[in-house]
């Protein structure tokens, strides 16, 4: 067996080592240290950071600048066709939802204003706030609203719904629609979200509008890619000409 051969023996083994400690270990816990792991297996310390490097990649582990690797819960799976607010979906999983806000104003942003089907002069409530699940950070989210909701920011952002105090002023959310992209972690992002780089994102961008039709909210979400999961379903076509439409693949 060559040398490359053996590091990646023994990178599997640790890496095998480390699965197994995911499965017993609660959500939260503390591993060993890359230094801890090399002297354990008696490798060099790359080859057991490739084994970290691993597991960070699909989701088992969280890798925190100048804290250490810990055991990631499940990732959450948020169904499609379904609009809920940040805060009713994770309550609705015993999960206690809060924010901390980066920014809201109003003023003017001429893509916002865009996006919400306004003239780009028009004025907007913009607000930025990192998004928590029982403490972990899941998402980073970015919302504009028409400037006649700027009595919203007079409302608890950080452990109320941002939905609800729109309900409070007479606006519910009827539709939503959008689309998912891929993307890296900035610098920043990563450290709000106490992301170890490289790390991956799913951005969401979505434009909700009430039961009039009229746009109401315009947010783009980044969620943490290991903790965060977009179920998906589709219809089988048809056989023949006539044959009713299947459900989706996965639900009856």
């Amino acid at each position: 067996m060559s040398s490359e051969q053996h590091a990646r023996a023994r990178y599997l083994e640790i890496e095998e080592w480390l699965r197994q400690q995911c499965a017993v270990l609660p959500a939260g816990s503390s591993l060993p240290t890359e230094v801890e792991l090399a002297e354990r297996f008696d490798v060099s310390r790359m080859t057991a950071r490739q084994a970290f490097q691993r597991l960070a990649q699909v989701g088992l582990i969280e890798r925190r600048r100048g804290a250490g690797s810990f055991v990631l819960p499940p990732p959450l799976h948020r169904e499609e066709a379904v609009l809920h607010s940040f805060t009713e979906d994770m309550l609705s999983r015993g999960l206690a939802p809060s924010s901390r806000v980066l920014r809201a104003e109003v003023g003017t942003s001429p893509a916002a204003a865009t996006a919400l089907g306004l003239a780009p002069n028009q004025w907007v409530v913009t607000i930025e706030r990192v998004r928590y699940a029982d403490g972990v950070a899941v998402a980073l989210e970015r919302t504009a609203l028409p400037g006649e909701f700027a009595a919203v920011l007079d409302a608890d952002l950080e452990h109320g719904s941002l939905h609800k105090a729109l309900a409070d002023m007479g606006r519910q959310m009827g539709r939503a629609s959008g689309y998912v992209t891929a993307r890296l972690a900035s610098t920043d992002e990563a450290e709000l979200l106490g992301l170890a780089a490289p790390a991956a994102l799913l951005v969401e961008s979505r434009l909700i509008t009430d039961l009039a039709g009229r746009a109401v909210e315009s947010t783009q979400s980044a969620y943490v890619g290991s903790r965060w999961v977009i179920d998906t379903g589709s219809f089988v076509a048809s056989v023949s000409p006539g044959e009713p439409a299947r459900t989706p693949l996965g639900r009856s």
